[in-house]
């Protein structure tokens, strides 16, 4: 019959789908369809900000407050480089600017009047060229993506996990895990699989070294002691949310906090695996199960597969490449009047030609290296396939673009509506007269981005939302942008591991079901649990402490 007949195409049809996402791998690199689902849950709250913006609009919602504005329009001049604003917020060679406070009601601005119908059609190029972001990211990964094509980053992990003593593989393992930000999918796929075939080498439960290496890569990963991309993405947004009256911050802006937090959370997460995870798992038993179809680690950069030799001639080769950048560097910025020092006052730390040109300088360190691996390895033979790193890198980059996109528009239509204004001045008067705090409110933020990690787990999705809002707010506070961008980072990672919409936990299950083939999402998210907890809840008493002793989180950001 019909019935049975049609039965029998759906379940063809469905088989065929199967097969098909089996076959394309998605179900193994989630991060494929990710940065579109967060592109299309920004496009919602898109919706939302219009609809909202119309109704507070209609109920005439306003805040009246004190701002900074110029004195007097004065008369455009023309600056270093050819443009026409100052390098910072002092003028042209130290002048201040003059500014005078006056009182000044915002209005709700509805984006569908007319002003605001037209916003909407005639600045969506100039939201998304406007958008550094974009830009920031492309330069970062130019050298971190030949690196990584080369096979330099998997090469530096492999090396530094071989090396370690057996006490100190557990830290060892976890520390890079920590470092592997800086190479995004490294750690991931490379450091997670390593981390279990290590401790099985040693006799240790192999489960305990892919959680040992996840909780690595993942709990801690907004903080890093190298300088990573995404630093520089947040650091761009945080400046997209401070007032135009206050000065940008850098990416050193959270350097001590960063560098500090990763070697006391990699301590921390190592006493977890030890004392916690190790004695809970008790003696591996079992045998490890061939997934070679599955387990794309184990083939990652299979055609990049060199010998011990070429590897070792590759890493030297990256030594002689690391120093002569360095040395290059120097000559550029340490003498009196370098072209990289603040041609006024001959600073190398601040608003200086060195801390403008530090995206630029990494990359170009990255490269450098990576190229030299390449060539001593041998995975590298000619300048095309130099070229078809990046390019490789740039397709892959596709999503993310996508999605800013999409937050370059959410950003513009959010700030022309002035919300983001009149929620910062109304909770900022709210929490005056409760009297609550910087240090509360903090902590309060915190958990918020904590729990909201669970549901949006991107370091960059939440910050777009959050530091238009919170940034002013808190500035409102006394409260510096670096202290707000260092709480985030506390926030964002913890949740990281035990999140269900990790992109990579689909690949880390398979990983794990190599050593316990009855293993799922559930055993990992149970097993990574305890990282969660004690990371959080030390880091935020730690925060604390650095919070009152007053310690500065970069050089020169107090």
């Amino acid at each position: 019959g019909g019935d049975l007949s049609r039965i029998d195409r759906q379940q063809a049809f469905l088989g065929s789908m199967v097969k098909k996402v089996k076959s394309t791998g998605l179900l193994l690199r989630p991060d494929r369809l990710y940065n579109f689902l967060a592109a299309a849950t920004k496009s919602i709250l898109i919706g939302l900000i219009i609809i909202l913006s119309e109704i507070l609009y209609v109920f005439d919602v306003d805040v009246t407050t004190e701002i900074a504005k110029p004195a007097s329009p004065g008369i455009e001049e023309y600056y270093p480089g050819g443009t026409t604003a100052p390098n910072d917020d002092e003028g042209l060679y130290g002048f201040e600017d003059e500014y005078e406070i006056v009182t000044e009601t915002i209005p709700i601005q509805s984006l569908l009047r007319t002003d605001g119908i037209r916003f909407i059609f005639t600045s969506f190029v100039n939201n998304f060229a406007g958008f550094s972001v974009v830009s920031v990211i492309f330069v970062a990964m130019i050298g971190v993506g030949v690196a990584e094509e080369a096979g330099l980053m998997a090469a530096l992990i492999r090396k530094l996990v071989q090396a370690s003593p057996a006490w100190a593989l557990s830290f060892i393992i976890i520390f890079v895990g920590g470092l592997s930000s800086v190479a995004t999918d490294a750690g991931y796929l490379i450091l997670i699989p390593l981390g279990g075939a290590a401790f099985l080498s040693v006799g240790r439960h192999p489960l305990a070294g892919i959680a040992a290496a996840y909780a690595g890569v993942s709990a801690a990963f907004a903080v890093n002691v190298l300088i990573a991309p995404v630093d520089a993405l947040i650091t761009e947004m945080t400046n997209e949310a401070i007032p135009g009256t206050e000065q940008d911050i850098t990416v050193l802006a959270n350097f001590y906090f960063s560098a500090v937090f990763t070697l006391i959370m990699a301590l921390v997460i190592t006493f977890v695996t030890e004392r916690l995870i190790e004695p809970r798992l008790g003696k591996y038993e079992g045998k490890p199960i061939d997934h070679p179809e599955g387990d794309t680690a184990a083939s990652a950069g299979a055609d990049k597969t060199v010998s011990p030799e070429a590897e070792a001639r590759g890493l030297r080769y990256t030594l002689f490449a690391l120093v002569g950048a360095i040395v290059v560097i120097v000559a550029l910025t340490a003498p009196s009047g370098a072209p990289l020092r603040e041609p006024v006052t001959g600073d190398i730390i601040g608003t200086t030609p060195f801390m403008d040109s530090l995206i630029f300088l990494i990359t170009l360190i990255f490269l450098a290296m990576g190229i030299a691996f390449g060539i001593g390895a041998g995975t590298i033979k000619s300048s095309a396939d130099v070229i078809g790193g990046i390019t490789k890198t740039f397709a892959s980059l596709s999503g993310l673009v996508f999605m800013l996109l999409i937050i370059s528009q959410f950003i513009a239509y959010f700030n022309f509506t002035n919300m983001p204004t009149v929620i910062a001045v109304g909770l900022g008067d709210l929490l005056k007269q409760m009297d609550i705090g910087a240090l509360p409110l903090l902590i309060g933020f915190i958990l918020v981005i904590f729990l909201l990690d669970i549901i949006i787990p991107g370091v960059l999705p939440k910050w777009a939302i959050f530091a238009p809002i919170f940034i002013p707010l808190f500035l409102e506070l006394g409260v510096a942008p670096q202290t707000v961008l260092a709480a985030y980072r506390i926030g964002d990672s913890p949740m990281n591991v035990v999140t269900p919409l990790m992109v990579y936990l689909p690949f880390i299950v398979v990983v794990v079901q190599r050593y316990q083939a009855d293993a799922g999402i559930g055993t990992i998210l149970s097993m990574m649990m305890p990282y969660t907890l004690v990371v959080a809840v030390t880091w935020i008493l730690l925060f604390i402490i650095w919070y009152l002793l007053g310690i500065p989180v970069g050089p020169g950001y107090p």
